[in-house]
């Protein structure tokens, strides 16, 4: 008996199946870790909630950093694309790349079937490219999962606030962020 074996993909190879029309923007997919996965599709609370926090984040970050919504980011093995990236600033509005690891203050995820996925697939991921901020906002729970101090073997801290509470993101200490404003009414 011979077991099978997945096939995973570089970045470039990635990029090249794109640039070949071989994948599409029709085929809402992302790549993690080698490997070409369906995206799910975005519901209305999901939709909305990205939205909201989104434009809260970009009203209190103008000037410090870019806030990017459901675009590609480029990391060694994976090239998902967030619901939220908050960005260094590019003068070229990233028009010759992706943001890459260096770039990338912090990323947001916003679960409403997806928690599974944000946190034990992409969760690894972030934190092996030394995402230093990556937060998940549980639209279920209303509760938002924060991870800090990332390493190799993942986040070596995970939080889970309420949406009442307030904190600061890593790279802004200075910006106080109160959840309820990233939720939904």
């Amino acid at each position: 008996m011979t077991a099978t074996q997945n096939r995973l993909w570089t970045v470039e190879e990635y990029h090249r199946m794109i640039e070949a029309g071989i994948l599409t923007s029709k085929d809402k997919v992302e790549l993690l870790d080698g490997r070409i996965i369906q995206m799910s599709p975005l519901s209305p609370p999901n939709a909305a909630t990205t939205q909201r926090a989104s434009d809260y984040l970009k009203v209190q970050l103008m000037g410090k950093a870019h806030v990017r919504m459901q675009l590609p980011i480029t990391l060694s093995t994976s090239e998902p694309e967030p619901d939220i990236a908050v960005v260094r600033i590019d003068a070229n509005g990233y028009a010759d790349h992706h943001p890459t690891p260096s770039e990338i203050l912090l990323l947001v995820e916003v679960a409403y079937s997806s928690l599974n996925i944000d946190r034990e697939e992409k969760a690894p991921i972030y934190a092996r490219a030394n995402i230093g901020g990556y937060w998940i906002l549980d639209i279920i729970e209303r509760q938002v999962y924060i991870f800090r101090q990332p390493s190799n073997l993942g986040y070596q801290e995970e939080t889970i606030l309420q949406q009442d509470a307030v904190i600061a993101p890593i790279a802004f200490p200075e910006i106080e962020i109160p959840f309820s404003e990233l939720f939904l009414p």
